[in-house]
């Protein structure tokens, strides 16, 4: 089954910027297709493989900060070649 997630990471600390790059740059260096905006990220793949993956690269997030909120959505279906009609 293939699913679109929209990430949004939000360190609560000064150096914020850094854990948000280093976080987008680890989606990157995966196997799924990745699209970035200012606001989110979005990750599509295989739910199978894609979460595992997810749910360590957040763990390795959270434990290089102090404080930081993940906002996550997913969707059952992979959204990724979306273009908008109007």
């Amino acid at each position: 089954m293939n699913i679109s997630i929209d990430l949004t990471l939000s360190p609560l600390q000064d150096d914020y910027e850094k854990h948000v790059i280093d976080f987008i740059k680890v989606l990157r260096d995966s196997e799924f297709t990745v699209l970035e905006n200012p606001l989110s990220t979005q990750i599509y793949g295989d739910y199978n493989s894609l979460m595992p993956f997810l749910t360590q690269a957040i763990k390795n997030s959270f434990e290089n900060q102090d404080i930081c909120v993940l906002t996550m959505k997913v969707v059952k279906t992979d959204r990724s070649d979306y273009e908008p009609n109007f």
